[in-house]
């Protein structure tokens, strides 16, 4: 097995949003906004080699929205999806699966691109995963979420044939469900961001790495109060995160952070203040 950091370029949001209830004198020292109170935000992605099998874990937001749209979310930098796997020697047809984490538009956008007047799935050859709760969730969205879900990123890949549900497994005993999809990955399911997130398991090289997709976005979000305005149900997301963080530093989890413009993966260690980062490193490293 290897692991690829699959850089897609970065967008803005509102640093306020980001980070909820907590002031801007605490988050602007590790994020420093903008003049539009906005933060720099990665939208990094993972790439698993694993014998015949090439697994991408989210796709960014793709290309394929107006001006209009993308103004909203200032995108820059020079990195793109097929930029980036092509820089580790793969096509968008070596994909064999693309797991969505969920189907907010900054993690599913790149899944799916226009072709003429209407749209295809971006990996011709790849089984599309989710699972039917967030499906049905993003399908028939609430108010308030609405506009985080877009039917031309979710809808062509049911059209398409190419997509398949995992099996949701519950949280209990104050542990998060969790269901085995490959050899050594396996997804957890959280339910304050959205429901039914997806937060992939991988077993390398001796260590235990999560993608953290909207749980922890950046490492400034492992103090428990730091929870995202985005978010769904704070409370959950907060129970979520302290289980979770508990079970990390217990059994020396690695995670590795979509969002967070700054670092890419982190090590854990207990403090006085709770769980805390230990160092700051890459999968290269590892």
């Amino acid at each position: 097995m290897q692991l690829h950091s699959i850089e897609t370029g970065y967008f803005k949001l509102d640093g306020g949003a980001m980070f909820g209830v907590v002031p801007k004198t605490l988050w602007n020292k590790q994020h420093e906004a903008d003049a539009n109170n906005r933060i720099q935000m990665s939208m990094r992605c993972l790439l698993i080699e694993d014998g015949n099998r090439l697994i991408l874990i989210d796709t960014g937001i793709g290309d394929k929205q107006d001006p209009k749209f993308f103004s909203h979310y200032d995108l820059n930098g020079a990195d793109t999806l097929k930029a980036s796997l092509k820089q580790h020697g793969f096509s968008t047809s070596d994909i064999t699966d693309v797991l969505l984490t969920h189907l907010h538009f900054d993690h599913c956008g790149g899944a799916i691109e226009r072709q003429g007047e209407g749209f295809r799935p971006s990996f011709p050859n790849a089984t599309y995963w989710s699972n039917a709760d967030h499906w049905d969730w993003a399908v028939n969205p609430n108010e308030r979420e609405k506009a985080s879900f877009l039917k031309e990123n979710i809808l062509p890949i049911q059209e398409s044939g190419q997509l398949k549900f995992i099996e949701v497994t519950e949280t209990h005993h104050g542990h998060l469900g969790k269901s085995d999809l490959f050899p050594n990955i396996a997804v957890r399911f959280v339910n304050g961001h959205t429901d039914k997130m997806m937060l992939p398991q991988i077993e390398y090289n001796g260590h235990t790495i999560v993608f953290c997709a909207d749980l922890l976005p950046f490492a400034a979000h492992l103090p428990l109060p730091w929870v995202m305005a985005y978010d769904m149900f704070p409370l959950t997301t907060l129970q979520e995160k302290k289980m979770f963080l508990n079970e990390a530093a217990e059994k020396d989890y690695i995670l590795f952070f979509e969002h967070d413009a700054l670092h890419e993966c982190a090590t854990l260690e207990r403090t006085e203040k709770g769980v805390r980062v230990k160092d700051f490193v890459s999968v290269r490293e590892l």
